[in-house]
């Protein structure tokens, strides 16, 4: 598990960046180097989309990487992959773009938990690692910092949530929680609907 010392915050102009990473590559134009410190850390990108049936965006893709990577090229190839090709969703359209939420984490403080219930809720993030007892095969899942207050789950609801995530159906119960390993992380975020993205470049030009 990495261990970043960055101090890098996730900034806004970070998040324009992998706006801009997604409309290149719909236009087929290649990126430019950004301005922000490319230091390495950690990350994730978060796609949301507005959905008529729904008062909040709605995921649309998320995918990003507990190494850590040059946030040049980190933050370019994970808004496409998680535009592109996360598996839970169809990729993102050039025709969806108005509608889309971006938000960049920047993953800090990596602590191997001493249980999997030593972590809190709207602090930390969660990874889990555990070996599926069906298949005896390594299985990992996690959910960043705000994912568990956004859907208002209990830490149990969230363990099992994730455990199920990871791909494991069977029976979980406080044995199976004591073969848990989890590590908590905390990660600073900034986020851009398309609108403000837009504003955003206009008194922030490349």
């Amino acid at each position: 598990m990495s261990r970043t010392t960055s101090s890098t915050k996730a900034t806004k102009d970070m998040v324009a960046y992998c706006f801009d990473s997604l409309i290149f590559h719909f236009e087929n134009k290649p990126i430019y180097k950004p301005k922000f410190s490319n230091e390495s850390s950690p990350l994730f990108v978060t796609w949301k989309i507005d959905n008529k049936n729904y008062d909040e965006p709605i995921l649309r893709g998320c995918i990003g990487t507990f190494a850590e990577k040059n946030l040049v090229d980190g933050l370019h190839k994970f808004a496409l992959t998680s535009a592109l090709k996360d598996s839970r969703f169809s990729a993102i359209t050039k025709k969806e773009l108005t509608k889309l939420h971006c938000a960049v984490s920047l993953l800090v403080k990596f602590e191997v938990a001493d249980s999997v219930w030593d972590w809190e809720i709207g602090t930390h993030g969660i990874w889990i690692e555990f070996t599926d007892p069906n298949t005896n095969q390594p299985s990992n899942s996690t959910y960043l910092p705000e994912v568990i207050p956004e859907q208002e789950w209990t830490k149990e609801e969230a363990l099992r949530s994730l455990i199920k995530k990871a791909g494991f159906n069977g029976k979980v119960d406080d044995k199976f929680f004591s073969l848990i390993k989890l590590t908590r992380y905390q990660s600073s975020k900034d986020s851009l609907s398309y609108s403000e993205y837009l504003e955003y470049k206009n008194v922030t030009p490349l």
